[in-house]
């Protein structure tokens, strides 16, 4: 007799908008994890929300949470020239003419059975080929909880045969707690950068600023107010053990957190979440985008890193409460 097939757990279990979801946890911290993209989705310490994701009925929007691979925020035209070859990307970004947020934010990415426990996850997924990127990436995101908060580890292997041009990144929006339209204007913000990057209309930097004397001067912590950001910070103040820190407080300064990033992210951009489509969600959250490079870096070159057939790369950020 022939045995019965196992049942496909993808029709007995209810579907998601966002996959299967994960959860990881440590004393009285959660961090909340899904199979799309290889996203965090929400990260709470005390029932109190870290950062303005999503629920887990719900699709991402605004890259919440989301890795950005093989390069973070936008390339001009969705086009760029890599050893005298014109490659054209899908345009992720219409309404601006563009290329946005790398290639893994959408496909499921998988968990071995072995590699999630209590205090950690790491997900796996491998880009292949496609439309303007003829090249294949072993990627892998690896999420731990400790007494510090969560890390975030991104390691990407270049499984071609000739060298890519690659750039990584992240998009989690850090929250005050509250939720609301406008939630971040009240919160005290403190971002280490002495150099912005000005953007034209398509989001593509026109150039290099010093923040002194200008609104995007919040090297000192101090009110968000109204301001409207949506630029990289570069050039950045970091400490003894090489980290640079974003850092966002309630009014009262009764607690907050910090997104820090390793050597390996030179660029910070903060995103204020004026022009997200979604009106309920604006200034919901404040967008701090660690990032390895430049936008727009396929064309500038500026952070951009070459990788080798079989090189890897790998960086760490994170998120600490207080």
């Amino acid at each position: 007799m022939t045995a019965a097939p196992a049942p496909d757990d993808s029709r007995t279990r209810r579907l998601l908008p966002s996959g299967r979801q994960y959860e990881i946890s440590f004393g009285r911290q959660k961090v909340l994890l899904t199979e799309v993209g290889g996203a965090l989705w929400d990260y709470l310490q005390d029932g109190r929300n870290l950062l303005d994701g999503y629920g887990p009925d719900d699709m991402c929007t605004g890259a919440r949470g989301q890795s950005l691979i093989p390069w973070p925020n936008r390339v001009k035209a969705g086009t760029y020239e890599w050893e005298g070859e014109r490659l054209q990307l899908d345009l992720s970004e219409p309404d601006k003419g563009g290329a946005i947020h790398g290639l893994t934010r959408w496909p499921n990415w998988t968990v071995g059975v072995a590699n999630h426990a209590e205090h950690e996850i790491s997900f796996r997924y491998t880009l292949h080929a496609c439309q303007g990127w003829p090249w294949i990436l072993d990627c892998r995101l690896d999420y731990q909880l400790g007494p510090g908060g969560l890390t975030v580890r991104t390691n990407v292997v270049n499984q071609s045969v000739s060298p890519c041009p690659y750039g990584t990144g992240a998009h989690p929006y850090l929250s005050t707690g509250s939720g609301q339209p406008g939630a971040i204007d009240a919160g005290l913000v403190q971002v280490p950068g002495h150099t912005f990057l000005p953007v034209d209309k398509r989001g593509i930097p026109t150039g290099h600023e010093r923040v002194d004397g200008t609104k995007y001067d919040l090297r000192e912590l101090q009110p968000l107010g109204g301001r409207h950001i949506d630029v990289a910070y570069t050039d950045l103040v970091r400490g003894s053990d090489g980290r640079a820190g974003v850092k966002l407080l309630r009014p009262d300064h009764s607690g907050g957190v910090e997104l820090w990033v390793d050597q390996s992210y030179k660029y910070l951009e903060i995103f204020t979440g004026d022009t997200l489509p979604q009106l309920d969600r604006r200034r919901t959250g404040l967008g701090v985008e660690p990032m390895t490079c430049a936008p727009d870096a396929f064309n500038s070159g500026e952070g951009l890193i070459t990788l080798k057939p079989g090189q890897s790369h790998t960086g760490e950020w994170g998120i600490s409460p207080f």
